[in-house]
């Protein structure tokens, strides 16, 4: 069996690679295991359960909960909230285990699991490895050690998540929102109700889109996936800005007040210098990804901020934040984490502190945007290609240093093999558009040859 567990819990095709079986069988392996590590010692265990409106999220909670349930773990069922509001609710009731159903800005049709541990953190891979080694171990016919009686869990419906997640929103914000219109895409996904609840608390007039989740339209031309409704939105109720969601709000994009779009690496320069000028940017450090804009690390160098790069994977922003003590970073994608606030990317609480960026400064946010320019970056994927010798390959190794030579300080090569396909992602940045298409296509050329 190849690992369920990727870089985002479990995920595939609702029904079809996520049935009901698989979900109650993780969760009860997730309880095992949760109790052979010690967390659950000298006390009855609870976990909280969340997803988003996908209609296939209807019956996988339901194999959730028995399945945490009747391993004898009790269950606060919160219903339909954000990724970051779930991992919130599982610190703040002290709960030992975290448990979200969706697939992010998939399609409807997928869905995926996610769990959190004791606080709100992700598991460690180590327990991730183990719960899919027990899983397997007892489908394949080892029975089960089950409670009766009094020793079953016990399921409540938890409904004051959507309140106190909401309140903790607003009580980190260094300042309100009144005076700011602002339009929010919901994307028809699991911050439908919390996020226009958060920003009009927070003071600002909103207009809301993509906010009527049927469970089967999420992400449906909508979100921070198709910012084209969004863009026209803000520019016909001359709003000052526009925030953008995935299906489980861990993510925000933005719409300047012109309707062009802010992304990740523009929304974690806005918030790292607002940070820094209120002294909460820890070692005056923001992390990001190999695939951040080169232009996003010359402006930081140019404020005078470090930059410390990571693997792709918001998992691996936040290993290094941990591991280092930062407190800002996150993706191009959307994908930022204030560790001081949160143990996971945010989307709700991104776009409110940058709509309180724009409000403390009474700037527009093109204008703070506009910190830094986004160099022309094209990437072309190669497929049918040994990726294994990407870092091994001479011909290939001399291409990319003729490439960086030609492209100087103002422009770069990464080239990725790609994590679950044969193939290989040629990346390249240049200060003009066309320099950049023709290096990439060039190498891309030299992939073909090379490894193919």
């Amino acid at each position: 069996m190849g690992r369920l567990f990727g870089t985002d819990g479990v995920r595939g095709v609702a029904n079809a690679d996520l049935t009901a079986e698989l979900a109650l069988g993780l969760s009860v392996a997730a309880a095992h295991v949760l109790a052979e590590a010690g967390t659950f010692e000298g006390h009855r265990p609870t976990a909280v359960v969340g997803r988003d409106p996908r209609a296939s999220g209807e019956f996988l909670e339901a194999a959730v909960v028995a399945g945490l349930a009747s391993a004898g773990v009790d269950v606060l069922r919160v219903g339909v909230l954000p990724t970051p509001a779930v991992a919130h609710l599982t610190g703040a009731l002290g709960a030992d285990l975290g448990v979200m159903l969706s697939a992010s800005h998939n399609a409807m049709p997928d869905n995926g699991i996610k769990f959190f541990a004791r606080g709100g953190h992700k598991l460690a891979d180590d327990l991730e490895d183990r719960i899919e080694s027990v899983y397997e171990e007892h489908r394949t016919g080892a029975p089960w050690e089950r409670p009766t009686g009094a020793g079953v869990g016990r399921v409540t419906s938890y409904d004051q998540g959507l309140d106190q997640y909401v309140a903790h929103l607003i009580g980190v914000l260094p300042n309100r929102l009144d005076g700011l219109r602002i339009v929010l895409d919901e994307a028809h996904g699991a911050a439908a109700r919390v996020s226009p609840e958060a920003f009009a608390r927070a003071g600002a007039e909103i207009v809301t889109i993509g906010a009527s989740p049927d469970g089967l339209n999420i992400n449906e031309g909508c979100g921070s996936t198709h910012l084209g409704q969004l863009q026209a939105a803000v520019v016909e109720h001359g709003a000052h800005l526009g925030i953008a969601h995935d299906g489980d709000a861990d993510r925000c994009l933005a719409v300047d007040h012109t309707g062009a779009e802010v992304d990740g690496d523009q929304i974690l320069a806005v918030l790292a210098l607002g940070m820094r000028e209120r002294g909460v940017l820890r070692r005056d450090t923001v992390v990001a990804t190999v695939m951040s804009n080169l232009g996003f690390k010359l402006a930081m160098e140019r404020e005078g901020l470090q930059f410390v790069e990571t693997a792709v994977g918001d998992r691996y922003v936040l290993e290094e934040m941990k591991a280092s003590g930062y407190a800002l970073g996150g993706e191009q994608s959307g994908h930022v984490i204030a560790l001081d606030h949160a143990t996971t990317g945010d989307g709700t609480l991104t776009g409110l502190l940058l709509a309180a960026r724009v409000a403390e400064t009474g700037r527009t946010l093109k204008d703070l945007a506009a910190v830094m320019e986004r160099l022309p970056q094209v990437l072309i994927n190669v497929p049918d290609v040994d990726k294994s010798r990407v870092r091994t390959s001479t011909e290939l190794s001399v291409a990319v240093a003729d490439a960086e030579r030609e492209l100087g300080e103002t422009g770069r090569v990464l080239l990725r093999p790609s994590g679950t396909e044969p193939l290989v992602r040629v990346m390249v940045e240049a200060a003009d558009i066309e320099q950049a298409r023709s290096v990439a296509g060039r190498l891309a050329d030299v992939v073909k040859s090379a490894l193919g």
